[in-house]
């Protein structure tokens, strides 16, 4: 079913609060401790996944087992993809506030247990927590905010919170590396703890919103299916062509289970009472195709956060902070771009057009990066990348906002989750699959432009080739190459360069893929009610339908549709009387007081 816009006023919701459509967002001081609040957690949490990376050597020489690096990671990756689907359907059936502050709490305890750990058995096991909290900020905000803010302004909103990503892709690296080599490798994780408990009081303190009992039997067989498929398939992109080759056997074990998994996953939601992932919401076209080309979004862009810090050390000699700074651009890019086209959105309520040209001039900067060598000016290379982060904010934030728009107020949570989900899945297969990409032209790269210093007559060099052997990428390091004869630091900066340019080149029709899709998106109205004025109009559209003329017990949902009355009660039961905002119930433009 699609849900339509919904801007009539409506009868009243409980025994003494009207709710009604806004023409005009007010946000009050309280709302904004709230979002400032939502800010911060899910900085948090995107943060976490990146600041871990620089510390992880010094990590591995201090607590030893090197061989479980990669857990340490993984570990946190594993518990927020598990964590997500749980955090959006229990925030639809039992309310979101109590499940934000467990959310919350889990991440900093499991923080400051990290900070203390002594073997590294002890620090993936506390990541493995502190994920399981972080899987829950992502989604509790999200969902959060789609309670509280009306689709038609939402996108002005999202799009600082979509940056918080972007930001945390370059500070983490950053403030990892300074704080390791500045403090001590446990600060990493204890500096989430002042902003933290921070977020937890004031959101304790001003939220409010509906509780419930809990009345559904939860789908432990479609949440199972659900995360099976998505473990696994997380593990084959962290394991694949590293620890275990893409022809093992346990390897293709894992694939075909994992697909096993998704394939059953739609049968089993079809008998479920409330289904982890329901039909409707999986069978939604805007679901389908914003999911779709978030993952493609993402899976292109972490192409140059990833390796584009790289390209910059190792072709033109910068320090890992000099080199993160210089992906500042494409942050501003993003949050520039986001709330520019968050505001156009609001005031015409249109969005179509943001997610076909947005892909369109994300793969355009991603061809221009294509043409880079280790002699392009770095003020065209920060140029192009602020092109890239503006082309993505364009349509990224709006995505979250459309699914949240196009599917029933009561499966607000679930879609959500849902949506991210599939996400966290496809940075993960992107990073395995870039990574492979890139390895494996480097390694060529690299093979070939040694082979062709070997009959040089340079001693200097001929010394230098002899400490090269086998996977001559694996020792090598930016100090390292600015320390070698010109001719052969030339082969090596040349050899990055040209080993990187290809991945660029790989992900343009990803973009295209995406712009083609936008093509497919239906006109629907962006809905000037939040999520708890729709809910609130529906319980107050189905008592007042419980005798009206037509089939005994029917009642007509927030989009107008005639529905039974069983369906109508559920929908209905997913907040009460009162229509809770932020300090008070929905009676004006805003859910606040």
């Amino acid at each position: 079913m699609t849900k339509r816009d919904t801007d009539a006023p409506t009868a009243q919701a409980g025994a003494s609060h009207t709710v009604r459509a806004a023409d005009v967002f007010t946000p009050d001081r309280r709302f904004w401790a709230v979002y400032a609040s939502l800010l911060v957690v899910m900085f948090l949490s995107a943060l976490d996944q990146t600041i871990v990376g620089t510390a992880l050597p010094t990590i591995v020489g201090d607590l030893g087992g090197a061989s479980h690096m990669a857990w340490i990671i993984t570990a946190y990756t594993l518990a927020v993809t598990v964590a997500m689907p749980i955090y959006g359907k229990l925030g639809d059936l039992v309310g979101r506030k109590t499940l934000f502050l467990i959310a919350i709490a889990l991440f900093l305890v499991g923080s400051a247990l990290c900070g203390t750990a002594d073997s590294m058995t002890a620090l993936i096991a506390w990541r493995a927590l502190q994920g399981l909290g972080g899987g829950g900020l992502m989604i509790s905000s999200q969902a959060i905010t789609g309670d509280l803010i009306p689709p038609r302004v939402r996108g002005t909103y999202m799009a600082p919170m979509g940056a918080m990503f972007g930001i945390a892709s370059i500070l983490g690296p950053i403030v990892g590396g300074w704080l390791t080599d500045s403090v001590s490798w446990h600060w990493v994780f204890w500096v989430n703890l002042p902003l933290g408990v921070v977020a937890w009081i004031a959101v304790w303190a001003v939220l409010k919103l509906p509780v419930h009992k809990l009345r559904a039997t939860i789908d432990w067989a479609g949440l199972c299916l659900m995360n099976l498929g998505a473990v696994l398939i997380v593990l084959v992109a962290t394991f694949g062509g590293n620890q275990l080759d893409w022809t093992s056997p346990a390897l293709i074990a894992m694939i075909v289970v994992g697909t096993l998994a998704w394939l059953v996953l739609p049968l089993v939601e079809k008998r479920a009472a409330e289904p982890i992932l329901p039909m409707t919401v999986l069978m939604n076209r805007t679901f389908i195709l914003s999911t779709i080309q978030g993952m493609l979004a993402m899976g292109g862009m972490i192409g140059a956060s990833l390796y584009l810090p790289t390209f910059l050390q190792m072709s033109y000699g910068y320090s890992a902070t000099a080199s993160g700074l210089l992906l500042v651009p494409m942050t501003a890019g993003m949050l520039l771009a986001g709330i520019g086209s968050g505001i156009l959105v609001t005031r015409t309520g249109r969005y179509r057009i943001y997610l076909i040209i947005g892909p369109v001039i994300a793969g355009a900067a991603l061809l221009w990066m294509s043409t880079f060598s280790a002699s392009t000016p770095v003020w065209i290379i920060s140029t192009a990348v602020f092109v890239l982060g503006a082309g993505i904010g364009l349509f990224f934030q709006l995505l979250v906002t459309l699914v949240q728009n196009d599917v029933e107020p009561r499966n607000l949570g679930t879609a959500t989750s849902g949506n991210n989900f599939f996400r966290e899945v496809a940075v993960s297969l992107g990073s395995s699959l870039i990574g492979v990409a890139f390895s494996n032209n480097l390694t060529d790269q690299l093979g070939a432009n040694l082979m062709a210093l070997a009959t040089s007559e340079d001693p200097r060099i001929q010394e230098a080739l002899q400490g090269f052997h086998g996977d001559a990428g694996s020792s090598l390091t930016p100090a390292l190459v600015n320390q070698l004869p010109d001719a052969l630091r030339t082969a090596i900066t040349n050899a990055y360069a040209d080993a990187l340019t290809p991945i660029f080149l790989l992900m343009v029709p990803v973009f295209g893929l995406a712009m083609l899709i936008g093509f497919f998106y239906e006109d629907v109205p962006l809905s000037r009610q939040s999520a708890l004025e729709q809910v609130a109009q529906a319980e107050s559209a189905s008592a007042e339908n419980a005798g009206n003329d037509g089939e005994p017990g029917d009642a007509d949902d927030a989009a107008g549709n005639r529905v039974p009355e069983d369906a109508a009660s559920r929908k209905a039961s997913s907040l009460p009387s009162e229509s809770a905002g932020v300090g008070r119930s929905a009676g004006r433009s805003a859910p606040m007081p």
